[in-house]
Parts: structure tokens; C-alpha cells; sequence
């Protein structure tokens, strides 16, 4: 008998308006190359199953602590308990046992079928509105072989695609699936490398080599700029965006300024949060960093 692939998904997310045209069904796939200290998904980053803790409804039981085959829980004195995310195999052994829904799982496997299952509950919407299905993450491509049959199975029903990507994948990979799709959403987060290791952990040489491939190829292409403060929300990192974009022969960028919605989900991956007490960005404060861009000819909006 042939197992049917499997992929790690965390979040199935109906009626989206700002992952692509229209409206949408967003698959958020777990695994990402990339440590963004703001990034809003955290749970997001690693390829497997984790544990979240929400300590206010703890009930301080236990039973978590002695369910564990593989004793990756452990208790304080003052009854928060640790996960060893080194040693837990997401067997949800402890989310089963647990009375007070304080620990909950983000990814679970599914497969291509029951994520086209619920895409198509939507199609209605999609025809109505040019809208489809965005895959998301972390990062889509990281699981390769399911991302290019949940694509191909979408493309069976004329379901429209997008995915968000980092970019940050290798280029076997990058250019196996990047022409599969109708839209790139392309984070475009730092034209200095050195500053993007720093923010990211990795540098962006392969991300501009994968960038000027796609626009080499003519697909169809939108740059996102995550405008972050302290990496790259100054008017020269604009400058330096801007540049990089046009000479590539991008015309036209989208900007998302800095929020704080993923904070509490650090705090329940038991994680340090980089950016706390960091002010949250809004349109109106990049009108000038959004010049930068409009006076070298690249349309720009938010």
C-alpha cells in the first residue's frame, strides 16, 4: 500500500485579503531557514509538531510532567513547566492529557487532499473575487514535494496561486517550484547583506540570486518589504532597496510596517521576544521612506 504524502501545516486560514488578489485561503506549512527576530509566526520556524503553553489557564497538575514518554517536561517550583523542545517528539501526548487546554500543538500532518478539501469549500468566493489559495509559512518551499503536489492538485481545479516566499531556498528547489506558481509575494527585507544576517541569521546572497531568476524568467512577481525598526526602516535602507530593485528591473514594491500581533506566541513557545516595547509602524509613518521609491519609478504601496 502507498502512503499518501503528508505535510506539516499549521494554520488554514479562510477568507484572507492581504495574502494576494481576492479572497483567499492561506496555508500556513511549518519550517523556515530564516530566525527574524520580529517574526510573527514563530511557531512557524521549525519542521515539526511543537507544544504551545498558555500559562494563565495552567492548573498546575502535573499530569503533562508524567505523561511525557520522553520526560521533556519538567516542572518549577512555582508550577511552570519547561519544554525541552531538544527532546520532544511531538507524539501530543501531553496535549491529550492536559484538562485546562494549557498546552495546545501548532503543525499537524496532513494530506494533499484534506488541504484541497477545504480550499475548494471557498471556491465560490475565489471565482467571485479572483482570489485563490496563498501557501505561507515560514516558508512553503522548505517542504518541497508536498508544496509542489498541493500545487499541482490546485492547478486540476483552475484554482489560482500564490505562495510567500523568503526566497531563501535553494535554487534546485526555487526553480522547480517557482514557475508553478501565478504570484510570487517576495520578501525583499535588506539589500546589505551583513544587515541581514544580523536580523535574519542568514545572509541574502541566494535570496537576490533566486529574485533575479524569477524576474529573469517572467514570473509574475510582487517584492514585500517588511519595514522592521532598527534593520531596515531608515531612508538608506530605502535608497538601498530601491536601488537594488531597479536595477534588477522590479517596478513596483509593497510595504508592511512593523506590528507586534505575534508577541504573546513567544511567551507560549516558553521564548524571548527581541522586540518588545518596540513601537508598531503604521502607513503614515513611511510616506517618506515610500518616496524613496516612487522617485526612482517603482510603484509603491502599502
Amino acid at each position: 500500500m502507498i502512503m499518501e504524502m503528508k505535510g506539516i501545516v499549521f494554520n488554514i486560514q479562510k477568507f484572507s485579503i492581504h495574502d494576494g488578489p481576492g479572497v483567499r485561503t492561506t496555508v500556513f506549512l511549518k519550517g523556515c531557514p530564516l530566525r527574524c527576530k520580529w517574526c510573527s509566526n514563530p511557531e512557524s520556524q521549525l519542521s515539526r509538531v511543537q507544544i504551545m503553553y498558555h500559562s494563565d489557564n495552567c492548573l498546575h497538575c502535573q499530569k503533562c510532567v508524567h505523561t511525557c514518554p520522553e520526560k521533556a517536561i519538567t516542572a518549577a517550583e512555582n508550577g511552570r513547566i519547561h519544554i525541552d523542545f531538544n527532546r520532544c517528539t511531538g507524539c501530543l501526548f501531553c496535549v491529550q492529557s492536559c484538562p485546562g487546554r494549557t498546552l495546545t500543538n501548532e503543525g499537524e500532518y496532513k494530506t494533499v487532499d484534506e488541504v484541497v478539501d477545504v480550499c475548494m469549500q471557498d471556491v465560490d468566493f475565489y471565482e467571485e473575487s479572483g482570489g485563490g489559495v496563498t501557501i505561507s509559512g515560514g516558508e512553503g518551499m522548505v517542504q518541497p514535494d508536498f508544496v509542489e503536489a498541493l500545487v499541482l492538485r490546485l492547478k486540476e481545479k483552475d484554482i489560482p496561486t500564490a505562495i510567500e516566499t523568503t526566497g531563501c531556498v535553494s535554487p534546485e528547489v526555487f526553480h522547480r517550484l517557482a514557475p508553478l506558481f501565478d504570484l510570487l509575494l517576495f520578501d525583499v527585507k535588506q539589500y546589505d547583506s551583513g544587515k541581514h544576517k544580523m536580523g535574519t541569521g542568514v545572509g541574502n546572497e541566494l535570496i537576490i540570486e533566486n529574485l533575479r531568476w524569477a524576474h529573469g524568467q517572467g514570473l509574475n512577481i510582487l517584492p514585500r518589504i517588511p519595514v522592521i525598526p532598527g534593520f531596515n526602516a531608515e531612508l538608506s535602507d530605502a535608497e538601498g532597496i530601491a536601488k537594488l530593485l531597479h536595477d534588477i528591473g522590479l517596478d513596483r514594491v509593497q510595504l508592511l510596517p512593523f506590528h507586534q500581533m505575534g508577541e504573546r506566541k513567544y511567551e507560549f513557545l516558553n521564548r524571548e521576544y527581541e522586540m518588545t516595547g518596540v513601537k508598531a509602524l503604521h502607513p503614515e509613518d513611511l510616506t517618506e521612506y515610500q518616496k524613496v521609491f516612487l522617485n526612482l519609478g517603482i510603484e509603491c504601496f502599502f
